[in-house]
C-alpha cells in the first residue's frame, strides 16, 4: 500500500472528498426514507476498498452516522426495545461466522429478500409476540448477518416500523438499534485483530459529513406527512429486497 491523501493508504484528495460527500448523501437519504443510505454507501465504498477493509470501515462510519441521528432524535427513541435488541445483537456478533459461512450466498440472499418483503407488507406479522422477544430475535439476526453483509437496515426496518406510531419514533429507534448492530460488529472486528488506524482521517471526515446529512434530513423529516413517510419507507425497503433477490438469482446462475 502507498500512503496517500492525509496518510490514508492508496487515497487521493478527489476520492477522499467524494467519499465524504457520499457519506453526507447517504445519511440524508436514511434520515428521510428510513433506509437505503447504508446500502448506497456500501456500494460506493466497494468501488474503492477491498472486502477486508470495506466492511469494517463501513461499520465504523455507520456507527457514527447512527449516533449523530440518535442525538438529534433522542426524544423519539422507543427505549423499551433497546436492551433486548442489544442482548440479541451481542449474541449475534459472538455467533458470527460459525454457521453463516456454511450457507451458499444465493440461499442467504433469497431468504433475506423474501423476509424483508413479507414483513414490510404484512406489518401484523412483524408485530407478533412481545416487544422484547421480537427485538431480541431481530437484534441477533441482524448482527449475525451484518458481520458479512454490513448493510442490514432493510432487515431491521419492518420491525421498527411495526412497533412505532410516529415517523420520528421510527427513525430515532431505527438509528438506535442500528447503532447497536454496528457497535457489536466493531467489537467483533476488533477481537479478530482488524485495525483501521491508517483510515482514521477518512472515517472522521465521513462521520462529520454524515452528521451534517442527518441534520438536514431530520428537518425534512419533521415536515414530511406521516402517510408519505410510511409509503416511501415501504417502497424503499421493497426495492432493496427486490435487488437482493436479483443478486440471489444471479449467484444461483438463474440469470
Amino acid at each position: 500500500m502507498e500512503t496517500g491523501f492525509l496518510g490514508v493508504p492508496d487515497m487521493d484528495g478527489l476520492i477522499f472528498i467524494g467519499l465524504a460527500l457520499t457519506s453526507f448523501c447517504a445519511a440524508f437519504i436514511t434520515a428521510v426514507t428510513g433506509s437505503a443510505g447504508g446500502l448506497l454507501l456500501l456500494g460506493i465504498l466497494a468501488l474503492v476498498f477491498p472486502p477486508s477493509v470495506l466492511i469494517p470501515l463501513h461499520t465504523v462510519v455507520m456507527l457514527g452516522d447512527n449516533v449523530s441521528r440518535v442525538a438529534i432524535l433522542r426524544r423519539h427513541v422507543l427505549k423499551a426495545a433497546l436492551l433486548p435488541f442489544f442482548i440479541g445483537a451481542a449474541l449475534g456478533a459472538i455467533a458470527g461466522g460459525q454457521i453463516f459461512v456454511t450457507l451458499p450466498t444465493a440461499t442467504l440472499q433469497f431468504i433475506l429478500g423474501v423476509f424483508i418483503i413479507v414483513f414490510t407488507w404484512m406489518p401484523k406479522i412483524a408485530s407478533t409476540g412481545s416487544l422484547r422477544g421480537r427485538f431480541g430475535l431481530i437484534g441477533f439476526t441482524a448482527t449475525f448477518v451484518g458481520i458479512f453483509v454490513s448493510a442490514v437496515g432493510a432487515l431491521v426496518g419492518p420491525f421498527v416500523a411495526a412497533a412505532c406510531t410516529d415517523r420520528r419514533e421510527v427513525m430515532g429507534t431505527f438509528s438506535a438499534v442500528m447503532g447497536l448492530v454496528h457497535l457489536c460488529k466493531m467489537v467483533a472486528f476488533g477481537l479478530l485483530g482488524v485495525t483501521l488506524a491508517p483510515y482514521l482521517p477518512l472515517m472522521v471526515a465521513m462521520v462529520a459529513t454524515a452528521a451534517m446529512g442527518n441534520l438536514v434530513g431530520s428537518r425534512v423529516l419533521n415536515h414530511m406527512p406521516e402517510h408519505a413517510f410510511r409509503q416511501v419507507f415501504r417502497v424503499v425497503l421493497t426495492g432493496l429486497a427486490l435487488r437482493i433477490l436479483w443478486l440471489a438469482a444471479g449467484n444461483a446462475g438463474l440469470i
